[in-house]
């Protein structure tokens, strides 16, 4: 069964897209990559299916980012279907991100973001710097979320009864554009 609509859903839902936006930013493409480490091995997994939007009114800009968690690809399918269910993908299937920042930052080399991220039923929150490329119309950001598998109370997965690290850092990679 297709996600889409769940996506579309997703994208619609923040209260501050019903009014109408001075500026609406589109992505036009990204890689997220989450880093796994454990003793005996070092894995990435890398999902290029985020789809996002932003909306600017009145100086301040509302962005929501959603990531199917079944995308992303550490290159072992056995290891991402662990993952799939290690998180509880079939019950929480998206991944979201969303954050406010002032209109200005749009066009600042950097910025801080205090991102909400809704991933496997539970909520987290950090804080991120992310540095900004602009080239014509493409804003290139990047940055790296310092996430951890407790806070979002999943289960350390263990190998040889050893459990990964805690910490699972995601990087970012976006372009996006003002339509």
């Amino acid at each position: 069964m297709k996600r889409k609509p769940v996506l579309i859903l997703a994208l619609l839902a923040l209260p501050a897209f019903a009014q109408t936006p001075d500026h609406t930013w589109l992505l036009d493409n990204s890689a997220l990559t989450y880093h796994m480490s454990h003793p005996i091995h070092e894995v990435d997994a890398t999902s290029r299916a985020t789809k996002g939007i932003g909306k600017c009114h009145e100086g301040v800009c509302d962005f929501l980012l959603a990531t199917p968690v079944k995308t992303f690809d550490s290159g072992d399918s056995n290891r991402d279907l662990h993952m799939i269910q290690t998180v509880r993908g079939a019950q929480f299937p998206i991944v979201t991100v969303r954050f406010h920042i002032p209109e200005s930052a749009t066009t600042a080399p950097t910025f801080d973001c205090d991102l909400e991220i809704n991933f496997a039923g539970q909520t987290a929150h950090y804080h991120v710097p992310f540095h900004q490329e602009i080239n014509g119309n493409a804003h290139h950001i990047t940055g790296t979320i310092p996430a951890n598998i407790i806070d979002f109370k999943i289960p350390a997965p263990s190998f040889l009864t050893v459990p990964i690290k805690n910490e699972i850092p995601v990087k970012v990679d976006t372009t996006w554009h003002q339509q």
